[in-house]
């Protein structure tokens, strides 16, 4: 279950660790004389991350990793949990690249406008792994596409529930989505929708922005104010805020006037 780069000066790869793993927890059951040792065992799917620390998601019943990530140090990995080369051979990385097939080409149906054949893959992806971003992130812009508002709403509350949604590597259909979200007429949601990607970071300039967008065209004047000039105070130069915060002082001060 090591595995490494193909590319690394002088030659020499540094090993990756990726693969399966197991851990035990033991439990008692009852008092006295009818106390009973209960041993449970867990399953993981672990990837050495970028800081050199693991990854590791639980693994569902189709053998794919699912839910959110817990961080271990390769120590505690070593310490508290059995790799399983078998099972990750035989079951675990057949059952990931499968996922990878299909999601490939729910992506690519996608993308050429064949909206209902996308989403039957993509439910297919989600049939294993009910939790997938990238599947959820796609069947959702498919319902917005075809306009199933309701659908639509369906796969909304879902993703804002999972954190994974938020991190950087998603950062593409993140924005994909809230854009679709706000072009499609749900303003609250996409206000919610950006609302909760803060919780994560307050960082980004574009995330104050498009917030402040969703107000301004659900006619929350005041709100998307608030939220461009924390636009502008990461980036004073930001171009479309200024546009923005220009609108918005016209269309308070008309309002003020009338």
């Amino acid at each position: 279950m090591i595995h490494k780069n193909d590319h690394m000066e002088n030659n020499e790869a540094a090993p990756i660790i990726r693969g399966a793993f197991s851990t035990r927890v033991v439990s008692y059951i009852g008092t006295g004389t009818t106390k009973k040792k209960a041993i449970q065992t867990f399953l993981y799917y672990g990837e050495e991350n970028e800081d050199g620390d693991i990854s590791l998601r639980p693994l569902n019943a189709q053998k794919v990793p699912q839910g959110d990530e817990q961080i271990v140090s390769k120590d505690e990995l070593l310490d508290s949990f059995s790799p399983e080369l078998e099972l990750y051979t035989n079951e675990v990385f057949p059952a990931m690249k499968k996922l990878g097939k299909i999601l490939a080409k729910a992506d690519r149906q996608r993308q050429l406008g064949n909206t209902f054949t996308a989403e039957m893959e993509y439910d297919r992806a989600l049939d294993i792994d009910e939790c997938n971003i990238r599947a959820n992130f796609g069947i959702g812009l498919c319902y917005l596409k075809r306009q199933d508002y309701d659908k639509a709403q369906d796969i909304f509350k879902r993703i804002v529930g999972l954190n994974a949604a938020f991190q950087k590597k998603h950062k593409h259909l993140f924005n994909e989505f809230g854009i679709s979200l706000r072009k499609s007429g749900m303003y609250s949601e996409a206000v919610e929708y950006y609302e909760r990607a803060l919780e994560f970071t307050d960082s980004d300039e574009n995330l104050y922005f498009n917030l402040a967008r969703a107000h301004a065209e659900n006619g929350n004047y005041k709100n998307a104010l608030t939220f461009v000039r924390k636009s502008l105070i990461l980036d004073p130069d930001h171009e479309s805020s200024l546009k923005l915060e220009k609108f918005l002082n016209y269309k308070i001060k008309s309002s003020k006037k009338s």
